[in-house]
C-alpha cells in the first residue's frame, strides 16, 4: 500500500518563483500546445472560487509536522496531535529533536501510527536542523536538492515531500495525491491506476507556475474531489463535465461512472 496523505481542507503561500533554480526541468513546455491542466484550473476556479487559508499553520515547521501527522488519517486527527504538541511546547525543530521518541509518540497518539510518525519527525528534525527553527536557512537550497533531502528521510514519501516543498518551503510542486490521480484518470489524461511520479511529471509539464498557483490548483482539486469527483462521482452539474469522457459516458448510460481510486 502506497503512502496516503490526507490533506487538510487550503493556505496562501508566498510564491517563490524559482522553479528552475535547481537547473532541472520537469518537462519541456511546448508553446501553444493544448494544456488540459490549465483548462481544469480555470474551470475549477470559476466553480469554487479562491481557496484562501487552506493549510492552517502558524509556522513552516508546523506545516512539515502536519504533512507527516496527516498520513493515513483525517486532518481532524492530525490537528488534535498538533494541538497536543503546541500545549507541551514541542512544535519546533529543537523541541522535537530533544524529546525522546517514546514521549513524542505518546503526544501525537491522536494521529495514529504514532511510533512510526515519531520516528519520522525525529529524522526530519535532524535532517532540517541546519536550516533553523523557522527553516529560513533553506532559502539557498535548490528545489531538487531539498526534495532529495526530504525523500531520504524515513517515512517521507513523494506525496509528503511535495506537500512540504509546496506549503512549507513555497517551492513549485504538484502534489499528485489520490484526488489528482483519480481526476486525471477520469479525464483521460492519465491511465487508470497511474502511479505518483508519472502523474506529477505530467502536471508539471503542463504549466510553469509559481508556488502559489500550484497550491491553489491542489486545493481546488481536493475541493472538487470531495464535492463531486468522489469514488462514486456526482457527474451531473460537474464543472469539468464538458472535458470528462467518463462523466459524459456515465450520464448517457453508455459506461459506468466509477473509476476506482487506486
Amino acid at each position: 500500500m502506497g503512502e496516503l496523505l490526507k490533506t487538510p481542507a487550503p493556505a496562501n503561500v508566498i510564491a517563490d518563483n524559482d522553479s528552475m533554480r535547481d537547473g532541472t526541468k520537469e518537462a519541456t513546455l511546448t508553446p501553444d500546445a493544448p494544456r488540459p491542466l490549465l483548462d481544469v484550473f480555470e474551470r475549477l476556479s470559476r466553480a469554487y472560487g479562491p481557496q484562501d487559508g487552506w493549510w492552517p499553520a502558524e509556522s513552516r515547521f508546523e506545516v512539515v509536522v502536519g504533512a507527516v501527522l496527516t498520513q493515513a488519517t483525517s486532518w481532524g486527527n492530525a490537528q488534535l496531535a498538533i494541538d497536543a504538541l503546541k500545549r507541551r511546547g514541542l512544535l519546533s525543530l529543537a523541541a522535537v529533536g530533544g524529546t525522546a521518541r517514546e514521549d513524542l509518540a505518546d503526544v501525537i497518539r491522536p494521529a495514529g501510527f504514532q511510533r512510526r510518525k515519531a520516528l519520522t519527525l525525529k529524522a526530519l528534525s535532524e535532517a532540517l536542523g541546519e536550516f533553523g527553527d523557522d527553516l529560513s536557512g533553506a532559502a539557498g537550497e535548490t528545489t531538487c536538492s531539498l526534495r532529495k533531502r526530504l525523500l531520504a528521510i524515513h517515512g517521507v514519501g513523494e506525496e509528503t515531500a511535495d506537500a512540504i516543498l509546496l506549503y512549507a518551503f513555497s517551492r513549485p510542486a504538484f502534489v499528485a495525491d489520490g484526488y489528482a490521480r483519480r481526476l486525471f484518470a477520469r479525464l483521460g489524461l492519465m491511465p487508470d491506476g497511474c502511479s505518483y511520479a508519472p502523474c506529477r511529471t505530467y502536471a508539471m509539464g503542463q504549466a510553469s507556475m509559481k508556488a502559489g498557483d500550484w497550491a491553489e490548483l491542489h486545493a481546488l482539486i481536493v475541493q472538487h474531489g470531495a464535492a463531486a469527483c468522489r469514488s462514486t462521482p456526482r457527474c451531473e452539474g460537474c464543472p469539468l463535465l464538458e472535458m470528462c469522457p467518463t462523466g459524459r459516458d456515465a450520464l448517457s448510460g453508455s459506461a459506468p461512472a466509477r473509476r476506482p481510486l487506486r
